[in-house]
Order: structure tokens, then sequence, then C-alpha cells
């Protein structure tokens, strides 16, 4: 979760109170056919072909959660927000997909494993983003991936994490990655933007 404005940019954001309005963001809700489109495509090539277990960390109100339930994956999500993580329970009520409360960084799902880790617009803002990256790698399957979706955003405050910065952190990790820039496909915010956002997906 994060927010694209410069005044709240890198300040901390009260996400239950945030959680009402959440989804008229259309990147947020996926509202509008075109958007939902866009991401879904994304989707389906960030996350493995076959039907898999997919761990969703910091899922707002489970939309892309959503996404990848309904292209037949098994979704856990966490999100440390409790209105966010009821939100996302409703959206997703009666599909294969489970939703826990706890923190991003160290998502309590004991010894489960994945077969993807999804994360969007959560690295920038954890203390340790190296540390949170070996955590949720060490959480993958053999032959997993980690999907990030981050960026810079503001122009008066810029926060954010650049792509060469998280591909230093993800390199050691991975046997591969690959980087994928977002900015210019204005399908996927529901507008033009002009900071710089991208996608990492990071295999061993």
């Amino acid at each position: 979760m994060t927010d694209d404005s410069d005044d709240k940019a890198g300040a901390a954001v009260d996400w239950d109170a945030e959680a009402a309005a959440f989804d008229d963001e259309p990147d947020h809700g996926l509202r509008d056919p075109e958007v939902r489109r866009a991401w879904a495509g994304r989707l389906r090539g960030w996350l493995p072909e076959r039907p898999s277990d997919i761990l969703d960390l910091g899922c707002g109100t489970g939309s892309l959660s959503l996404l990848a339930a309904e292209q037949g994956h098994r979704v856990t999500g966490v999100d440390s927000s409790p209105a966010m993580v009821d939100l996302a329970r409703a959206k997703l009520a009666g599909r294969d997909a489970a939703f826990l409360l706890g923190d991003a960084a160290a998502p309590p799902v004991g010894e489960q494993r994945f077969d993807a880790v999804l994360v969007r617009h959560v690295l920038w803002a954890l203390p340790d983003p190296g540390r949170a990256l070996r955590h949720w790698w060490g959480l993958l399957r053999p032959g997993g991936r980690l999907v990030l979706v981050e960026g810079v955003w503001g122009t008066v405050s810029p926060a954010g994490i650049p792509a060469e910065v998280l591909t230093g952190l993800v390199d050691p990790l991975a046997g591969h990655v690959r980087v994928e820039r977002l900015s210019e496909d204005a399908l996927l915010w529901g507008r033009d933007v002009a900071d710089e956002r991208y996608a990492v997906v990071a295999t061993a």
C-alpha cells in the first residue's frame, strides 16, 4: 500500500482510516474494466502459469489477490490493517483465499511455503528492505519467484526505491532478475504518470 501524493510521501499513514476510500484510486480498486484488464495481463506474465500458492504481502483490500484467484491461484494475503483485511475477506468471499493480520516484513505464515510472493508498493516503506527480501526469499518453494511492484513517487519530497537499488538488493538472492518498466502503461494507473514505476520479477 502507498500514497502517491507529495504531502503524504514518506509519512506514516493510518491505513485503517484510509481503508474505506482506498479502492477509489483506479490502481487500488481496479474498478475500471480497462485498468483491471491491464493488471490481470501483467499478473499472467509475472505469476506461474499453473495454479499455484501465492502470498500477497501488504495486500490492502485484496484487489490483486482477487485477480490472482480469478486466474486459478490459491492466495494468502497479509496486511497490518484490520480494516483492509476485512475488506479483502469480503472481496474474495467464497474463493480459495485466506487473509491474515500481520507484518508484511515478517508474515505470520509459519512453515507454509509459496510458489510466488507478490508485493506491491510495500518494500520502499520498510526500515530494512534487504532483510525483508531475504525473509521473503526463504518463504519460496524451489523454483519460486518474487514479484515486486515498486517505484519512486512525488516531486517535492520523493519517496520510494529506484529500480537499480532494488535490483541490487535482489541480485545476490536470485539466479535471474528482470525489470519491467510500468510508468508508460497509463492503463495500469488509470492516468498518465511521470514518475518511476516498475516491476521486478526474481527467480531462482
